[in-house]
């Protein structure tokens, strides 16, 4: 009975595992037997319906072949045709990434450099499509036509399509922008874009060279033409072309020439290219040499001008009151200060061709303000602290960190960035890859005038006769009837709006910070010490000895090691001579 029951079960369990997949692939088989029926049916339906069959197919037919550049039945849109500029200019726009290369391909070969602000406008996504088709691009706030670059007034964002470029064609943008500035109206443009293809030779660029040099007519550029099919030349097989080469890329200061020469005598087997590649590496050497130093002692002028500004201030009221104030590297700081305050009010109030205008305010700003908190300083603390120079130093430091956290509080703590002018921003390139930048020389034109402006006051006029009278004998000058109180103020206040002038120009040459002050504070004590108290002409010796002197030893024992050296020889120099190279009688050297 057990037996059967237990058949029974696994019968059941069978036919629940079964039936169903089998009816299942009935009901497919049984699907696919009524579509084929249908099929069939439809297959086997009347003359009429299979000629209007026929005919549909026919028309279907027809009309592929009638359309064949339809997207909806074309796998592929057709090659787009170019003939010409202007077939060249539309095929940006088209579909396909192979057909815009080829365009900007054309472009660049055809040599024409009015083509270069609407390939600049495509790599920077300013190219665009109107709703008429018309292909425009963005030039500042106004649309150009890209075929006549006529303005085309009346475009808003909202009628407009813009054309994409992904990052191969942006490329390859780059290189043909580069290749046709050798046509471009600006000389100095065709000398950069002849060494640019000189960095990366080509076929294709030796041939752009050749044809931009028949046609050029500056002097200037046409030298670099040359030296850049010369390095070109460099690679030729033929040993007298590459004798040539050398012996016309002999003459040049450029560095990059002087590492292709090397290259070239590390492979080159001819004997007499050998030899005049050596010449040539040599010669380029001694004259690099000469350039180096030329560019270490602008530096050091530089750096000169730089210290003498943040210097003069401090050589007033240290050699002149015999004050230790080491809270000077703060007011350079809060001229600083003051001249990033001026810039954000010139941004945030006034037109933006006034912004240029901002550092000429900020001058008499930054004086006034140091200027200012100086006088307080003398009146509230300094003046009870005459004759006592520990106490004046401590006092001055600690008002040093009241006004970096004063700063820290108002401004932050992060650096502070105050853009340079358009005329101070750039500078010029010289032989051998010397760069002379604006905003130095203009710093180091400026120090002067300040220098000079100073002299004039103190030589020139009352306040400054009274503070020589003050400064040679202050008991005389007392008897006289000469206010030295009132002259100490103004001393001070002299050489503290002088110190936020200097900030004034500290800000063109970095970023503006609380420590600002605490970088030069130390080179400004050295600079006057090393120069004489109280003298400005031994400010302007010491300041600019001591940048060209740092400058000089940078490259040999570094920026630090060449800092101590110059450390230790100021400290043996004032063994030999306490008085620094120009002194003056003071108060502090009569006491």
């Amino acid at each position: 009975m057990m037996r059967r029951l237990s058949c029974f079960f696994v019968a059941v369990a069978l036919l629940v595992l079964v039936v169903p997949a089998q009816s299942g692939t009935l009901r497919l088989a049984a699907a696919g037997d009524d579509a084929a029926s249908s099929d069939q049916g439809q297959d086997q339906s009347t003359p009429s319906d299979q000629g209007s069959d026929q005919g549909q197919s026919g028309t279907d037919q027809g009309q592929d072949q009638s359309t064949p550049g339809d997207d909806t039945n074309a796998t592929k849109a057709a090659p787009v045709a170019i003939k010409d500029i202007p077939s060249a200019i539309k095929a940006l726009v088209a579909e396909d990434p192979d057909d815009q290369m080829k365009a900007v391909e054309f472009l660049g070969a055809a040599g024409d450099a009015r083509v270069v602000p609407v390939l600049q406008a495509m790599a920077s996504d300013g190219l665009f499509t109107t709703k008429d088709s018309e292909l425009v691009y963005a030039d500042g706030g106004i649309f150009r036509d890209a075929l006549t670059g006529k303005e085309v007034p009346g475009l808003k964002s909202d009628d407009l399509t813009g054309v994409t470029a992904n990052n191969l064609l942006r490329g390859a943008i780059q290189g043909v922008v580069g290749q046709l500035g050798l046509f471009g109206p600006d000389p100095s443009a065709r000398a950069s874009a002849a060494a640019a293809l000189a960095d990366q030779p080509t076929p294709e660029g030796a041939a752009m060279l050749r044809k931009a040099l028949a046609n050029e007519s500056d002097s200037g550029a046409k030298a670099a033409m040359v030296a850049a099919l010369a390095q070109f030349d460099l690679a030729d097989p033929d040993p007298a072309k590459r004798l040539a080469a050398v012996q016309s890329l002999a003459s040049s200061n450029e560095p990059n020439v002087r590492g292709m020469l090397q290259h070239l005598l590390d492979t080159e087997k001819d004997a007499g290219v050998r030899a005049a590649a050596t010449a040539a590496i040599s010669s380029m050497g001694t004259r690099q040499a000469f350039i180096g130093v030329a560019v270490n002692l602008f530096e050091g002028l530089s750096l000169g001008s730089i210290l003498l500004l943040a210097a003069i201030g401090l050589s007033i009221t240290f050699g002149v009151m015999g004050v230790i104030n080491m809270a000077h590297g703060e007011m350079i700081m809060l001229g600083a200060y003051s001249t990033y305050v001026v810039q954000q009010l010139f941004v945030g109030y006034l037109p933006p061709s006034w912004l240029d205008g901002y550092l000429v305010a900020s001058l008499p700003v930054a004086f006034l303000v140091t200027g200012f908190v100086g006088i307080a300083l003398e009146r509230g603390i300094i003046r009870f602290l005459y004759g006592r120079p520990l106490e004046t130093l401590l006092a001055t430091w600690g008002v040093s960190l009241v006004l970096q956290q004063l700063v820290r509080t108002i401004f932050g703590a992060p650096n502070k960035a105050v853009d340079n002018p358009s005329y101070m921003t750039g500078g010029v390139e010289l032989i051998g890859g010397a760069f002379l930048t604006w905003n130095r020389l203009v710093i180091l034109i400026f120090c002067f005038i300040v220098l000079g402006v100073l002299a004039l006051v103190l030589k020139r006029t009352g306040f400054g006769l009274h503070m020589r009278a003050v400064t040679q004998n202050r008991d005389m000058a007392a008897a006289m009837g000469i206010p030295t109180a009132r002259v100490d103020a103004l001393t001070f206040g002299l050489g503290s709006g002088i110190a936020g002038i200097a900030g004034v120009a500290l800000s063109q040459v970095g970023n503006v910070s609380p420590n600002l002050g605490t970088i030069y504070i130390v080179d400004s004590f050295m600079v006057v010490v090393f120069g004489g108290v109280g003298s400005l002409f031994g400010t302007l010796a010491g300041a600019m000895t001591l940048g060209i002197v740092n400058k000089l030893l940078e490259p040999v024992a570094g920026a630090v090691l060449g800092k101590v050296v110059v450390l230790v020889a100021i400290i043996l120099f004032i063994q030999r001579r306490p008085r620094g190279l120009f002194a003056l009688k003071g108060r502090s050297v009569e006491g």
